[in-house]
């Protein structure tokens, strides 16, 4: 057994990243001026000559065959929430003889031109103005993806119109980059740093998915429409017992995360965490840290290896944020931290983080970039299916605030108090009682799993982002927000000179630590009473997408956006456009979907339930006894019948109103406002009917037999 270990681990370090073009394959295969080139492409963004690019291109291309593909596809991330792919074959003029060349030149690989008339642009493009281009994004490697199609050679890609504005996901988020690289190692300049050239976001993303059985998914229309179930009555077991959490892998569950973890290997996605998470079939899965863009792209691969594989195994992965009512939803935290090109953790506090000057600086100043734009970084993780989850006692409230922890917050309390800070907190030692374990030392502080935004020792985790929702924006929303901070904090810097840094530096971290204290908050963001602590405090709640999605048309995100080169303000009014009419499409098909499923399955199970009942009462009557019980669940059950029926009529009558109102936020708060409502009007007595009626005639599969038959 030991020996099958060894050899399974070395196996693992050989195939790991096999399916990438990656930087060890890149110096194999590329002449060492062209490697170079290429280098300095990815890390000073400069151009790369014709002649490069087409030896780059024809080097990937026979990596390529070598590994099976006969297609190139460039892969892009639309504002359709998934990615997007358009497949050339390697194909190339026919020979004379009949033969035939295979061929990928430096343009194909750098540009291509896919239809961007279908794709959400909020306004930006007319249906008639199709021309849209995808470029190359260099810095996150080519990978080939081995599925039922075959071998497919997958380039990275932004994707951008005709007339130059963003409408994907990726360019923003380059340019974000960009940005706080700028203004860190501007930062850092100051403080006397001349050896780190770059700084970079990185990101390590860990995702939750619910995982249920393939053939039971099939029969039930609102998961196949919609991703999560639109009714559905509790089972007498849910996730009380917490035995689901961490608990032992259900041997099929095993099985397949197996081969999620060998495919996400091969193609250089390091998956390192899985587990059982809090709810029946709910599991979670972290990757290693990465650098934000490559990380990005990788989320989206995680999400598509996870539901491609289940379906091989007779599963069927859901990564809606809320896919069963009444036990905890998914999301995926977004932990990130700002690295330099040399390894240096800006994030890092050290040992003794209130003599840490450097650190204090940067850690008031995301303070105060998270306290002025609060609003947009819960914008970043608006999302339909998040306003089921968000302050549910299962995930953050949608009021954002920051934990620092009991160390941090006392040298900021220092600060602010005393304008220094001489003392650090300790951890102490933990003593378990036992003389057979080990005393451990202790962090500095406890974690905070109520905090939308929680410091946990060098980096920031962000607990609000979406199960299903492309992580690209709220990065983009955090490199922005903190790359003004830094610059506002350079400038007076700079305005101070050398002579006086010392003093400016200690203002600058008390004036941030005093202003912006408020988005502090260590306690329990569950709790009622902080949402009126942070109503006092000024603190934005934005309960809702709906209410969310105005903030990126404040003159405040404009300014911020514009300054930095990250949106113009036509791509923040495009995207805001998007966004009202996708919450509009999504709450319209849910509607859609429960007013089917009602007319077509469940009422008329609920009718056939009430017909047994009946006979029931008729044949116990003729037999001479009372049938008092039988009677009561007659009463009940066509109570419940007819509540369905009135509630499934004005269902009906709110949806088609607001079909009919124009596109945009009225509509949206038209379906937010009414039809929402209508639709949990509906579920009530159908759940409450699932409970009386036979379960041989209740058509669709229960939360049991989907949560607990895995």
């Amino acid at each position: 057994m030991d020996k099958r270990i060894q050899q399974s681990s070395c196996m693992l370090q050989e195939y790991f990243g096999e399916n990438v073009f990656n930087d060890r394959v890149m110096l194999q295969r590329l002449p060492k001026k062209t490697y170079l080139e290429l280098r300095r492409a990815i890390e000073e963004g400069e151009e790369l000559t014709l002649e490069t690019a087409d030896i780059i291109a024809n080097e990937m291309k026979e990596w390529a065959m070598e590994r099976g593909a006969t297609h190139f596809t460039h892969w892009f991330q639309p504002l359709t929430g998934v990615t997007a792919e358009k497949h050339d074959s390697f194909l190339s003029t026919p020979l004379t003889d009949g033969r035939v060349l295979m061929t990928l030149s430096g343009r194909e690989l750098i540009k291509g031109e896919p239809d961007a008339s279908s794709f959400p642009s909020g306004g930006l493009r007319a249906t008639f103005e199709a021309r849209g281009y995808t470029i190359w994004d260099c810095t996150s490697p080519a990978f080939i993806r081995h599925d039922e199609g075959g071998a497919t050679l997958c380039i990275p890609t932004a994707f951008c119109s005709y007339t130059g504005e963003a409408l994907d996901q990726k360019t923003p988020l380059l340019r974000s980059m960009e940005a706080i690289d700028r203004e860190a190692t501007r930062l850092l300049r100051l403080f006397g740093n001349t050896s780190s050239r770059h700084v970079i976001p990185f990101v390590g993303a860990e995702q939750e998915y619910f995982i249920i059985d393939r053939e039971k998914y099939l029969k039930r229309m609102d998961l196949i429409f919609t991703g999560r179930t639109l009714f559905g009555a509790m089972p007498p077991k849910g996730q009380e017992l917490d035995d689901h959490y961490f608990g032992t892998l259900r041997p099929r569950i095993a099985s397949y995360m197996k081969e999620v973890n060998e495919e996400l290997w091969k193609l250089g996605v390091p998956a390192k965490t899985q587990h059982n998470e809090a709810a029946p079939a709910q599991h979670e899965l972290a990757p290693v840290f990465e650098k934000v863009n490559v990380a990005v792209d990788h989320n989206q691969v995680i999400m598509q290896t996870l539901k491609r594989v289940a379906s091989r195994h007779g599963l069927r992965c859901l990564l809606h944020e809320k896919p069963f009512a009444g036990v905890n939803g998914s999301g995926k935290h977004d932990n990130w931290s700002l690295m330099t090109d040399d390894g240096i953790n800006l994030l890092d506090p050290g040992k003794t983080p209130h003599d840490n000057i450097q650190f204090l600086l940067i850690l008031t100043s995301i303070l105060k970039a998270v306290d002025i734009h609060a609003d947009l970084l819960r914008e970043s993780a608006a999302d339909v299916g998040n306003d089921l989850r968000l302050g549910g006692s299962e995930a953050p409230p949608a009021i954002i605030s920051v934990f620092l922890g009991e160390q941090l917050e006392d040298v900021l309390e220092q600060l602010i108090h005393t304008g220094k800070a001489d003392k650090t907190k300790e951890g102490g030692k933990l003593l378990t009682g036992v003389s057979t374990l080990s005393d451990i030392s202790k962090d500095g502080t406890d974690r905070n799993r109520t905090s939308p935004f929680a410091f946990t020792g060098n980096k920031f985790e962000f607990r609000m982002v979406g199960s299903r929702d492309s992580i690209a924006t709220p990065n983009v929303v955090l490199n922005t927000i903190v790359a003004e901070a830094f610059r506002e904090a350079s400038e007076e810097l700079e305005a101070a000179g050398k002579e006086h840094f010392q003093e400016t530096v200690h203002r600058l971290i008390k004036r941030y630590a005093t202003d912006h204290i408020r988005i502090v908050f260590n306690g329990n963001g569950y709790s009622e009473s902080w949402i009126t602590e942070a109503r006092r405090r000024g603190l934005p709640n934005l309960p809702s997408m709906v209410d969310a999605i105005e903030t990126l048309g404040t003159e405040k995100a404009v300014k911020l956006f514009e300054k930095f080169g990250v949106f113009s303000r036509k791509e923040l009014l495009s995207r805001m456009e998007v966004k009202y009419e996708t919450y509009a499409k999504d709450m319209n098909i849910e509607a859609r979907t429960m007013l089917e499923l009602t007319s077509k399955q469940l009422i008329p199970a609920m009718i056939r339930g009430v017909r047994l009942i009946a006979d029931c009462v008729n044949s116990v009557k003729a037999a001479g006894v009372q049938a008092g019980v039988q009677e009561e669940l007659l009463r009940e059950l066509s109570d419940l019948l007819s509540e369905a029926s009135e509630a499934k009529k004005h269902l009906e009558e709110v949806t088609a109103s607001a079909e009919q109102h124009p596109a945009g936020r009225q509509q949206a708060i038209l379906f937010r406002d009414k039809v929402v409502p209508a639709m949990a009007a509906l579920r009530a007595p159908i759940d409450a009917a699932e409970m009386i009626v036979d379960k041989e005639l209740w058509p669709i599969p229960s939360y049991a037999d989907l949560m607990f038959e895995v």
